[in-house]
């Protein structure tokens, strides 16, 4: 089994930057060609897929974030990472970290507001 932790919300101003971890932990011997990301929910909202990540450096991003975002990840560590910068009111969510196609996190809040 494989478990996911979220770190790294919080409250920011727009235009700001935040960082967001994930670590995996459990049956992690084959970490370094998952394919791991990150999505959100806004309320009232449907889930978004933010970005992922996959073997080979392939990343990917929705539109409303491509040139904002980043998604990295530290095998040797297990970990993911969202890099947000120039943050807008409008990525205001729970962001959760997942395991394609079947795991993820708890989520951890992201609040952009002045």
């Amino acid at each position: 089994q494989v478990q996911l932790v979220e770190s790294g919300g919080g409250l920011v101003q727009p235009g700001g930057s935040l960082r967001l971890s994930c670590v995996a932990s459990g049956n992690t011997f084959l970490f370094s060609i998952w394919t791991v990301g990150w999505y959100r929910q806004a309320p009232g909202k449907q889930r978004e897929l933010v970005a992922t990540s996959s073997t080979g450096g392939k990343t990917r991003y929705a539109d409303s974030v491509l040139g904002r975002f980043t998604i990295s990840r530290d095998n040797a560590k297990n970990m993911v990472y969202l890099q947000m910068n120039s943050l807008r009111p409008e990525d205001t969510a729970v962001y959760y970290c997942f395991k394609y196609p079947d795991t993820w996190g708890q989520g951890t809040q992201v609040t952009v507001s002045s």
